[in-house]
């Protein structure tokens, strides 16, 4: 039981992950392959896993870094535990390796967002060491033809 950093994608992973899917996004469709591949090996991106003592995939974390004039950065996204396996510290862990592995490669800063509806998530996120930050968040979304 515990994180692990994926760094080769299977079938098993690939399942476990369209399983999580749902419930981070409802636009967004089962990855193939393909997908999951280009996120796995993509530069500067880390996917975490937590399985449990069976070694079953129950959650993931995305963390992307990245390097601009000011230093490292990492912003966590995508962070999801299966329902049946919430409320038994995977959430945490997750996080918890995520900031370790940020440190280790230099990052000055880990940010994350979460929608104030998201409650559980939002006391985890402040018991894992976050705090909310004054600022506004933007989104540009092209319309699409």
């Amino acid at each position: 039981m515990g994180v692990e950093r994926i760094e080769a994608v299977s079938p098993e992973v690939l399942e476990a992950v369209n399983e999580m899917i749902p419930q981070l996004s409802r636009s967004t469709g089962a990855l193939r392959m393909e997908d999951l591949e280009k996120v796995v090996h993509q530069e500067g991106v880390y996917l975490f896993g937590y399985r449990t003592e069976e070694g079953t995939l129950v959650g993931m974390l995305t963390l992307a870094t990245f390097v601009i004039p000011t230093g490292v950065r990492a912003w966590i996204e995508d962070v999801v535990v299966l329902e049946s396996a919430r409320g038994q510290g995977a959430g945490q862990q997750l996080v918890e390796a995520a900031v370790a592995w940020a440190a280790e490669i230099g990052a000055r800063t880990v940010d994350l967002t979460s929608r104030p509806s998201r409650e559980a998530a939002n006391r985890l996120y402040v018991r894992c060491g976050f705090h909310t930050r004054e600022t506004n968040v933007y989104r540009y979304q092209p319309e699409r033809a």
